[in-house]
């Protein structure tokens, strides 16, 4: 079968985020399929962006074939990102009769963070008497209105308005990794029959196969470990939407367990901040990022994991983060504040819930955690790492979206 996957941002281990397009196709090219992903010649996303000369380029990446549509650079979110959305859109609808002669799809998947990409993708489907699917990643335009501030009346939002009406009306399939979407999908003319849930999930031979830390990373762990210390660990961009200020509050209210110290690892626009914020404290650690590759072992070197969020409105419609499961998959237990409809932690019971933005609850969700037996923590760990092997690994969520082929 061959699919044709949109998504203006897709990227590559090499290249950097977005990961997922690559992850299904590279599962579905071991199923038999081909597999061709369209995407823009920059990404915000990505660490490396394609050198790109001319549109339609192709390239091939473990068995994947890209083609790389020459869309312009951009920084932040103001008018060149909006350029860029709609050179890319314009260029497939424009190009959409080549595109369906030469890659001939039997689907075509429209996967962009944006809904433009539907009118080219159905355009595509059409012209080759294929499958169309939507995959949601994001709310928008009602992610743009509630947390961008945005008028509903604003042009950008009625045009996004509008295409997310199409593809819940004349999609085959609208494939989201939010569980709890349906309803307002509906309310926007899609049958509730056509939605399914495909979740994030793990890539299991990165966890079979992982490269060690950097030796800094290692020496301190090593260290910490040595001196008998209960390392609870964030890693991850380092931004205050992750609410890790609430994390470092809660630590520093622990009178009774002075061996709990707080390893963060990564980069962002508020590591700066909240190293002036411990600037005096002996307990918080902050490592530089590290390759994806090397979670696992970063995993291996702690004794739970920080997964924890500012409240948010969009969390309604459900959450799919990568790190939750990557953090479920390390076997270590969790220490989990976000308020989302689905709670993985509480359904696979590997860690403990704690309300968000709240350090008191926190403090206490961590001497809670620290208190336990070996045991107990052990347990809480495997069953979250039995649950991402069982529901969460790329190779099953690619078959649950192949069905729908």
């Amino acid at each position: 079968m061959n699919i044709l996957y949109i998504n203006h941002y897709a990227g590559s281990p090499e290249m950097g985020m977005e990961f997922r397009p690559y992850y299904l196709s590279r599962e579905w090219v071991k199923m038999g399929h081909r597999v061709t992903i369209v995407a823009g010649d920059y990404s915000h996303l990505r660490l490396i962006n394609p050198k790109v000369t001319d549109d339609f380029q192709v390239e091939i990446i473990d068995g994947i074939e890209y083609v790389w549509v020459k869309t312009g650079d951009y920084q932040g979110n103001g008018v060149k990102r909006a350029f860029s959305m709609f050179r890319f859109v314009w260029k497939l609808w424009s190009n959409a009769d080549n595109i369906s002669k030469r890659w001939k799809p039997n689907v075509v998947i429209a996967s962009s963070t944006y809904p433009l990409d539907t009118y080219p993708a159905q355009k595509i489907a059409r012209l080759s008497h294929a499958k169309y699917i939507h995959e949601v990643h994001d709310m928008w335009p009602i992610t743009l209105i509630e947390l961008g501030g945005m008028s509903r009346l604003h042009p950008f939002v009625i045009l996004m308005q509008i295409a997310e009406n199409s593809f819940c009306r004349n999609s085959d399939y609208v494939v989201s990794l939010l569980c709890a979407a349906q309803d307002y999908f509906v309310q926007h003319g899609m049958d509730a029959k056509k939605f399914k849930v495909v979740m994030n999930g793990i890539v299991k031979d990165e966890w079979e196969n992982p490269i060690n830390l950097p030796k800094y990373h290692q020496d301190l762990l090593t260290q910490l470990h040595d001196n008998g210390k209960f390392i609870i660990c964030f890693f991850g961009s380092i931004n205050k939407s992750y609410a890790i200020d609430y994390l470092l509050k809660a630590t520093n209210k622990i009178s009774d367990h002075n061996n709990v110290v707080v390893v963060i690892v990564g980069e962002g626009n508020q590591k700066e901040e909240l190293q002036k914020q411990v600037q005096n404290r002996t307990d918080v650690f902050f490592l530089p990022k590290i390759s994806k590759k090397a979670i696992p072992t970063l995993m291996d070197n702690i004794d739970c994991c920080y997964v924890g969020s500012l409240r948010n409105d969009m969390f309604r419609f459900g959450i799919s983060m990568n790190k939750l499961f990557d953090s479920m998959m390390s076997g270590k237990p969790i220490l989990y504040a976000v308020e989302a409809p689905n709670n993985f932690i509480e359904e696979y019971r590997c860690g403990i819930t704690i309300k968000a933005e709240d350090a008191d609850a926190l403090s206490e969700g961590i001497s809670k955690l620290v208190s336990m037996k070996e045991l107990d923590r052990l347990q809480m760990g495997t069953s979250g790492r039995n649950a991402v092997l069982k529901h969460f690994t790329y190779e099953k969520l690619a078959k649950q979206f192949a069905d729908l082929f």
